[in-house]
């Protein structure tokens, strides 16, 4: 069962009152039951609120605390339970609030640390003042950090940065906590230090490792209990910490095995020759334990939520995508077949009876003009199948609106006036390779023409070349050296890349490099016709013929 925002706020008031029942009964001359019930509630109940009215809670724990260190009558078990508490709600304050009550509530809590800390003889000097503005400035600082934006778990996995301020705040809780007593054991005082030290750098493994650190904080705090009897209470809260992150992540078996020895850690801790063991105290005892395993549970439970929503949400993402995609290539297929049928049919029957006509025909204009007729009518199926092939296979090159001689001479314009010159040479047998081979020729010239004035910049030379070599059609973009000291710009390095895949989706090839003038040459070789399906406008024995006042094909 999932927990609800109400059943964690009691979880965390009956926290708050089970902690108090447990440093009734550790600190301290031994306090009647009904007092120590009634103390415990007063102090720790309000702990159910910290949720909603976190600045109400700071300013009820740090007034309270002021008032028990000055009321002599009241046990020294409540002013620790608050002085424990009073952190965790600032940490909260800062996740929660804003910076308009975070300052006013974190001042107040400080000064009431202060308060409790100061002996009668104290000297507030600059090294007392370092434990009431840390023990502020802690929670604080961990509480504005958790708020930054995560976007997946997986993130919050990558952090170590984490994990070390995790056991930072564990050496400041516990150093804070109980420094004021290394000095009343049997250990010296650099022993006791280097003790609470390593205990509060346990913290550290409780993300990565919490089964690790859940079985050394066990050790630990049956080690203090025996030793170090001022580190003991503090390990033993740090340890309730280190028994709900363990229930986040371990299976119900591993968190009831855990509950368990808590269970008895915790009863070995407390329980001494002086302790009166009752009912009402086991049942406190078995509820402080139990109070972190709920909290662990349901962040547990949370985490697992969220990371099942997120796979969904990826999931359907790809499923939306893949929808996508099949309506794209089923539409291409449609038109494809569509243009086959309509477009091919019909020229096909225009060229062959064009070749019917021109062998029945005489001799003259006539003739030369069915050749005409025939050849183009050749190009323009092999065209045709082209885009029908683009249309089919969405991974190709776009082709473009316009002519792709047009496009080049278009891009040569544009570069000539960002400042390049540029000089174009376009063979007249280029316009007989396919539209496909000629398209990407286009897009070719476009992105090298880009690269030089990128890298080399204006005033550099350039030389555009297309011609047709066999049954080939190459493309040269050559540059000259920049004209001065230039910067290299950086690059994405996707730009040769691009053009050698779009060079290999047509069967072709491309090189590009510097060359011995200082330059760079950028040379594709692309097929001008495919394997199998032979030009015929190049077969043609009767050349085409061309009306008066028509001009050859730049």
């Amino acid at each position: 069962m999932r927990l609800r925002g109400p059943v964690l706020d009691v979880s965390m008031a009956l926290a708050g009152v089970a902690l108090g029942l447990f440093l009734s009964g550790k600190l301290g001359e031994p306090v009647p039951l009904p007092a120590a019930a009634g103390l415990s509630l007063l102090a720790g109940l309000p702990l159910g609120l910290v949720r909603r009215r976190p600045a109400l809670v700071c300013a009820y724990q740090s007034v309270l605390l002021i008032a028990c260190d000055r009321l002599p009558a009241l046990p020294e078990f409540t002013a620790d339970t608050l002085q424990t508490l009073l952190p965790v709600t600032v940490g909260l304050l800062a996740y929660l609030g804003s910076w308009r009550t975070i300052l006013p509530a974190a001042a107040l809590a400080g000064a009431a640390t202060a308060v409790n800390l100061a002996d009668p003889g104290t000297v507030l000097d600059l090294r007392f003042w370092c434990f009431p503005l840390g023990m502020t400035a802690v929670p604080v600082i961990v509480g504005r950090y958790l708020r930054n934006p995560i976007e997946t778990v997986a993130e919050v996995e990558r952090r170590p940065g984490l994990d070390l301020l995790l056991a930072g705040c564990g050496v400041a809780f516990m150093v804070l906590d109980t420094w004021t007593g290394w000095n009343a054991g049997p250990w010296p005082v650099w022993a006791v230090g280097w003790f609470v030290i390593g205990c509060g750098l346990t913290a550290g493994l409780v993300r990565l490792l919490p089964g690790t650190a859940f079985a050394l904080q066990a050790v630990l705090v049956l080690a203090a209990d025996q030793n170090a009897q001022v580190a003991a209470n503090s390990l033993q809260v740090l340890f309730l910490v280190t028994l709900g992150a363990f229930a986040m992540y371990a299976s119900w078996s591993w968190t009831g095995t855990a509950y368990l020895t808590a269970s008895g850690v915790t009863a070995l801790n407390v329980v001494d020759g002086s302790t009166e063991v009752t009912l009402l105290r086991v049942a406190s005892l078995m509820a402080m334990v139990a109070a972190p395993v709920i909290v662990g549970r349901y962040f547990g439970m949370r985490r697992a939520a969220a990371e099942l929503q997120l796979a969904m949400a990826e999931e359907a993402r790809q499923l939306a995508a893949e929808r996508t995609r099949a309506d794209l290539l089923a539409e291409r297929e449609r038109i494809a077949r569509d243009v086959h049928d309509i477009v091919a049919h019909h020229v096909g029957a225009m060229v062959l009876r064009a070749g019917a006509a021109q062998y029945a025909a005489p001799s003259g204009p006539a003739a030369e003009a069915l050749a005409d007729i025939r050849a183009t009518g050749h190009r323009v199926l092999e065209d045709l199948r082209g885009l029908l092939d683009v249309l089919r296979d969405p991974e190709q090159a776009h082709l473009p609106v316009s002519d792709p001689e047009d496009v080049v001479r278009d891009a040569v314009e544009r570069m000539s006036a960002a400042g390049l010159e540029v000089e174009l040479s376009l063979g007249p047998e280029t316009s007989l390779a396919p539209l496909v081979t000629r398209a990407s020729a286009a897009r070719i010239v476009q992105e090298g023409l880009t690269n030089v004035l990128k890298h080399a910049g204006p005033g550099t030379r350039a030389v555009v070349e297309l011609k047709e070599t066999g049954r080939a059609l190459e493309v040269n973009v050559i540059s000259g050296p920049p004209p001065g000291p230039r910067d290299a710009l950086p690059s994405s390095g996707r730009g040769i890349a691009g053009m050698r895949e779009r060079a290999r989706a047509l069967g072709g090839d491309l090189s590009a490099g510097p060359d011995r003038t200082g330059g760079w040459r950028l040379t594709a070789t692309l097929p001008a016709e495919r394997a199998g399906r032979p030009r015929e406008a190049a077969r043609g024995s009767t050349p085409p013929c061309r009306g008066r006042g028509e001009e050859e094909p730049a």
